[in-house]
Order: C-alpha cells, then sequence, then structure tokens
C-alpha cells in the first residue's frame, strides 16, 4: 500500500515541476512517529531519503534499519545538548539557525564519516513559535558552517507560515529562493533549497524547491506522540 502511495506522490512532484518547468525536485520522507516497519516498507519501494524530528526517536530507528543504507536527516529543533548524537546519527541537519551548533557538530562529527550535510533553517515569516534564523543573519552562519571541514553547506531550509492567502505563501517562497540564489552565488557547493510539505509543495516547487518534506501524503495520519 505504502508503494502505491508512494509512486503516487512521486508523479505528482513530477507533475508540479513540469507545469512549473522546474527540475523535479528530491522527496523526503517524513518518518517521525512512524514505526520503522512502516519506514522500511517505504525503503524497499525505493525511497532512500526520511526525515525524522526528535533525535532520541530517531536513533532507535535508524540502529533497527541500519542495514538498508538509507539517508537520514534531521528536520526538527536541534538542543544543543543533543548535537554531539546528531552529528554521528545523522547525514543531514536541515534546522542550524545558531552559531554554537555549529561548533559542535563539526567537533563531534566522526573523522570515518563523510562531513555532514548541513542546511540554515530561516524561520522567513518572523513567526515566534517557528525556530530558525533571521533572513540577515544567513550569511554569517553560512561562512561559519563553510569554515567547518567536518560539515558541508547545501542551501537553506524554512517552514512557511501557512497563510490561507495563496500570495502571502508564495512570497515567502520567493523571499527564500532569493536567499537561497544569494547564497549559492558565494557557495558554489550550495544546491539545496528545502521547502513545501503535503499541503504546499506544488507552490514550492514552483517557485524554487529542490527537496520536499511530505508525511501525511505519503504515510497518511500521523500517530500520536507518546513521550
Amino acid at each position: 500500500m505504502l508503494a502505491d502511495t508512494l509512486s503516487e506522490t512521486l508523479q505528482h512532484l513530477e507533475n508540479a515541476a513540469k507545469a512549473a518547468h522546474r527540475p523535479t525536485p528530491a522527496l523526503l520522507a517524513v518518518s517521525k512517529l512512524q514505526p520503522a516497519s512502516a519506514v522500511a516498507e517505504l525503503a524497499r519501494a525505493g525511497q532512500r531519503a526520511f526525515g525524522e524530528n526528535y533525535v532520541q526517536e530517531a536513533q532507535a530507528k535508524i540502529g533497527e534499519l541500519a542495514g538498508m543504507d538509507l539517508e537520514w536527516h534531521l528536520i526538527g529543533h536541534l538542543q544543543s545538548n543533543k548535537a554531539e548524537l546528531a552529528a554521528h546519527l545523522f547525514d543531514w541537519v536541515q534546522t542550524v539557525d545558531r552559531h554554537k551548533l555549529i561548533g559542535a557538530l563539526s567537533r563531534y562529527r566522526p573523522a570515518d564519516r563523510a562531513p555532514l550535510n548541513v542546511l540554515v533553517q530561516v524561520n522567513i515569516d518572523d513567526e515566534a513559535s517557528k525556530h530558525g534564523c533571521r533572513p540577515d543573519e544567513v550569511a554569517s552562519l553560512a561562512e561559519a558552517i563553510a569554515a567547518e571541514p567536518r560539515l558541508r553547506l547545501r542551501g537553506l531550509m524554512a517552514i512557511p507560515a501557512p497563510h490561507p492567502d495563496t500570495a502571502r505563501r508564495i512570497d515567502a517562497f520567493r523571499r527564500m529562493q532569493a536567499l537561497q540564489d544569494q547564497l549559492a552565488a558565494k557557495h558554489p557547493g550550495v544546491d539545496t533549497l528545502s521547502m513545501g510539505m503535503s499541503e504546499d509543495y506544488a507552490l514550492a516547487v514552483a517557485h524554487g524547491a529542490t527537496m520536499v518534506r511530505i508525511g501525511t501524503a505519503l504515510f497518511g495520519a500521523r500517530p500520536a506522540r507518546t513521550a
């Protein structure tokens, strides 16, 4: 069943990209609160990249699925005291939004692993309830990341406010794309703009997203968190 949903989702992404005359974005399957068995089912259907919000939940899941050669992304807020564990567990951290995290992730990234892929999380709509840096802090954070040999700066991530007014959502996506273009002009390795979720990925793709984070549309309703 999940294999069919994955196929349909990939087709929807391809259609959205064609309609916008954009490259088809990468799909990050948001597996937070989903059982390892569901991740394994999607992996057997061909999905490789999975996003987790909680470091300790991810630790158990990553361990259980270690033999499947999956790519794991942290997409939830990273507390400083979890940076060491995150640096060991994940292939990507999409939520770097302050300088303190940069040194910790670099320091703890194992030398025998590839550099940790990092995205700067931007609070593009200046929401009090959201994590992320201000747009004017992106350049400084990016410079610090790029200076660390155990980290690899890949781009930006954002969760724009879910405004009912489509024009306001589009404006946020456009501002993120402009920030991404500015960043890529200074850092040639920058290639990833992670934005768009189950309900707004088509708009995100039309305005520059190269990676979309989809959970509900793939897995169905998310189970409640028990701890």
